[in-house]
């Protein structure tokens, strides 16, 4: 049942509403405990790979559940399936088709498979990639396992509340928010916030003042280890109390209450709600004296950490068991004298209780038999494919063993079919029939299949997808007007806020001061502090506050000052915002830009260049390396009209050289995913990007003085590289290659080698070694001379390159050295 109205609000409800609400309750915690319980049977039994479950949490969920509003937002962790079960967001079948890993996103809604159990969400999307309206339904932001890690993006969820309450021209977006009155609502183990992310977002929500609910429910373990290993006094809100607002200052209204008490839980979220909903202060529930009945997951025991003591005291404070004795014992007298009971005997309980086990033992049948009959029809059509392959083929016998060995698996799974028919296959290398290629055709589908069931949507696959969206080139005066390159950027992003509004910039340093680099100068006087605005030096939870805004419908771009600091958030970037698309199977998105600067600065920490860290844990999203800002400008342009999410690195070194002034600004777009040679050569194709190409546009001069000319290709865009398959043609023009990077050796040079020699066949076009150049494999030496010898020169590019040639060519190019 939907819980829009509480049972101490000022609804006035009869009695028998009342106890009808509260024995309703009680079923929904009763059938989650037991689909807790019966889901460590599965896993143990072998159905199911591993399980961790939400049993000893469930009355504070129900509590919680009752206070969310449509419009809300959960970002929460894997133990909250109460809380979704109450808001009719989960069945049992559902949880037990999560077990199982079902991939479909009809049987198992929240990833269709491609999470472990536990991890929850709601489809923000319709089958067409467009936005739903979530102020008409429950949203719960896609679960990651990362302890910890729903933290930040739950800070921006709560942001864009405030955002849409307080932004005039955002007045409307109906479809996102109803004046910025929703919630969005954290939960995490007591254990959890110990991690430094709990921290940095604990400190920016009190900083912002956004409407956020953070619940901690605490068991007083972290797997088996105590409070007193993992917390200061053992109480997050002990050590937090110094957030506590006061009559001078802001912060946040601290409650602690006892996770078994149904009614004061109930009173403590009502309370928090109208807090968070009215006054857009956050407020931290320490849910305390919780249970945890099986352990932490189904990999061991609690009984090997807990003494006695505690295992009778959890067996006494079970939450549910609490609830049941408050049934049990509750009378109210009315007006006319007459005792009100919510039962008349213990049996009424016992008929609930066992009316909610026969329902999840009926759902998980239910769930294993849609999961594996499904798979048991697929194992018959290839039986019968295996069957007519064996009287054709001379290896008859070897082929039936395969088959009667997959006849006798009782619940197979796909893994088993494509083992059976793919060794089969084998035997089948020399010969020549029509029932052989139809058992090729059949193991491709099955592959085909398994390609659409669990690798699709990395990236957006809608008419949004970012990659569809055509170039459009800059356009100039007829007078060329030079300009600093940030000024290109600065009047750019002024054209972008003043057509997008739902487009917020910020930063450390971005509001103020205009950045850094004055890419954004004066546009937060023009444009008010909350579009344009300056953040704590906190790196994480500037990649949540745009995560969550971008999945409410805004459009950040979150800026990370300089590219060494994005190792900061990468963990946040890596789990979250590039899996969001593909963990929920297309039905959530978070099309966030991240601004960042590198390349080529001097010092360990200001001028590293870590792309092959940073491609190799990002796909799913963009990555792009304009060599100047009019390209640069050209990608916020372009990410804006589509859907993904992308990094911008702008050349660092960049700003103050001079660069022509388009006159469409805001309108021009970049391709993503397209390279351009920028300079035609017959000799030699040197692929590079960023702030090297200048050096290699360098050593292209001082080479034509030794006769070499060389053809120079733009990467541009990393991820993805080269979707036109363009650098293979030059290659087959120059028939030699050099990638130039000034990552450490075997990091994007590898992944471009890969690239071009493997899914372009560059290779066939060869006829010298394909050859890297890149920096030191340690982080550039600090000054000038520092810079020259760890990352390659002007001098180390010509040397190289000729080498290659006097390799080729020896006569003519005489050795160096």
């Amino acid at each position: 049942m939907t819980q829009d109205t509480a049972l101490s609000s000022s609804t006035k409800l009869s009695f028998n509403d009342f106890r009808n609400e509260v024995l309703n309750d009680y079923k929904i915690a009763r059938i989650s405990r037991e689909c807790s319980l019966l889901g460590r049977r599965e896993v143990l039994t072998g159905k199911a790979k591993f399980g961790i479950f939400g049993d000893g949490k469930e009355v504070p969920q129900l509590a919680m559940a009752k206070a969310f509003q449509k419009g809300d937002f959960r970002s929460g962790y894997y133990r909250d399936q109460t809380f979704m079960m109450a808001l009719d967001e989960l069945t049992a079948q559902q949880f037990f088709a999560g077990l199982y890993a079902h991939p479909s996103i009809e049987a198992e809604p929240m990833s269709a498979g491609r999470q472990m159990g536990g991890h929850f969400a709601t489809h923000s999307l319709d089958e067409n990639g467009d936005w739903k309206n979530l102020t008409k339904q429950y949203n719960s932001s896609a679960d990651i396992s990362p302890t910890a890690g729903q933290m930040p993006r739950l800070l921006g969820l709560a942001q864009a509340s405030k955002i849409y309450r307080n932004v005039d021209e955002l007045k409307n977006a109906s479809t996102f928010s109803t004046n910025g009155n929703e919630i969005a609502w954290g939960t995490i183990g007591n254990a959890s916030t110990s991690e430094g992310v709990f921290f940095e977002t604990i400190n920016a929500a009190g900083v912002l003042q956004v409407p956020m609910v953070m619940n901690v429910w605490d068991d007083e373990y972290g797997i088996s280890v105590h409070a007193k290993y993992q917390t200061t006094k053992e109480s997050i809100s002990e050590i937090l109390k110094g957030f506590q607002r006061d009559e001078k200052n802001n912060g946040y209204e601290i409650i602690v209450v006892n996770g078994w008490d149904y009614v004061q839980l109930i009173d403590v979220y009502q309370k928090a709600s109208k807090i968070a909903r009215e006054e857009h202060v956050p407020v931290l529930i320490h849910v305390k004296e919780l249970t945890q009945p099986q352990g932490h997951s189904t990999s061991g025991s609690h009984e090997r950490y807990k003494d006695e003591n505690r295992l009778k005291w959890e067996q006494d404070f079970d939450c549910i068991a609490k609830m049941r004795s408050w049934i049990l014992d509750f009378e109210l007298e009315d007006g006319d004298g007459e005792t009100l009971k919510f039962v008349t005997s213990e049996e009424e309980l016992i008929a609930l209780e066992k009316d909610a086990k026969k329902h999840v033992g009926e759902a998980k049948r239910n769930a294993w038999s849609a999961y594996l009959d499904e798979i048991k029809g697929e194992v018959k059509i290839a039986l019968n494919i295996l069957d007519k392959v064996a009287i054709k083929s001379s290896n008859k016998t070897f082929i039936l063993k395969l088959k009667n060995e997959l006849e006798a698996i009782s619940d197979p799974i796909r893994k088993d079919i494509l083992i059976a028919t793919r060794k089969a296959l084998r035997y089948l290398k020399d010969e020549t029939f029509a029932e052989k290629t139809v058992l090729q055709n059949f193991i491709k589908n099955k592959i085909n299949q398994g390609f659409d069931l669990f690798s699709t949507h990395l990236l957006s696959e809608t008419e949004f997808a970012t990659t569809n969206i055509p170039p459009v080139p800059p356009t100039y005066n007829s007078e060329k007007k030079l300009v600093d390159a940030r000024v290109i950027m600065r009047d750019n992003f002024d054209a972008i806020l003043q057509k997008h509004p739902e487009v917020l910039i910020f930063g450390e340093d971005a509001g103020f001061i205009g950045d850094v680099n004055q890419g954004l100068e004066g546009l937060q006087e023009k444009f008010g502090e909350l579009r344009v605005s300056d953040t704590g030096i906190r790196e994480a939870t500037i990649i949540g506050q745009g995560i969550g805004m971008a999945m409410r419908g805004l459009r950040p771009i979150a800026e990370i000052q300089y590219l060494d600091y994005l190792l900061y958030a990468l963990q946040i970037i890596s789990d979250d915002l590039a899996t969001l698309r593909y963990r929920t199977a297309g039905k959530q998105k978070a099309p966030l830009i991240i601004r960042t600067r590198g390349h080529r600065l001097e010092g360990i920490w200001h001028s590293g260049s870590p792309m092959g860290g940073i491609i190799n844990n990002t796909r799913g999203m963009h990555v792009l390396v304009p060599r100047n800002m009019t390209k640069a400008a050209g990608f916020y342009n372009t990410l804006l009209e589509g859907d993904d999410p992308g990094l911008v690195i702008e050349c660092l070194n960049g700003y103050r050289l001079k660069e022509e002034l388009p006159t469409n600004l805001g309108d021009f777009k970049t391709a993503i995913g397209e390279i351009e040679v920028i300079k035609e050569g017959k000799d030699i194709t040197v692929v590079s990007y960023g702030s090297t190409l200048r050096l290699v546009e360098e050593a292209a001069k001082e080479l034509q003085q030794v006769d070499i000319n060389i053809e120079i290709v733009d990467v541009q865009s990393l991820l993805p590289f080269d979707i036109n398959k363009e650098t293979v043609k030059s290659i087959a023009k120059t028939n030699r290659l050099l990638v130039v990077d000034e990552d450490v050796p075997g990091g994007a040079s590898a992944y471009l080698l890969q690239e071009i020699l493997e899914n372009q066949n560059g290779y066939e076009h060869l006829d010298s070694k394909p050859t890297t150049l890149t920096s030191k494999a340690h982080r550039p030496a600090y000054g000038t001379d520092g810079d020259y010898f760890s990352k390659p020169s002007v001098e180390d590019i010509f040397e190289t390159i000729y080498k290659i040639m006097h390799e080729a060519n020896p006569t003519k190019y005489k050795s160096l050295y």
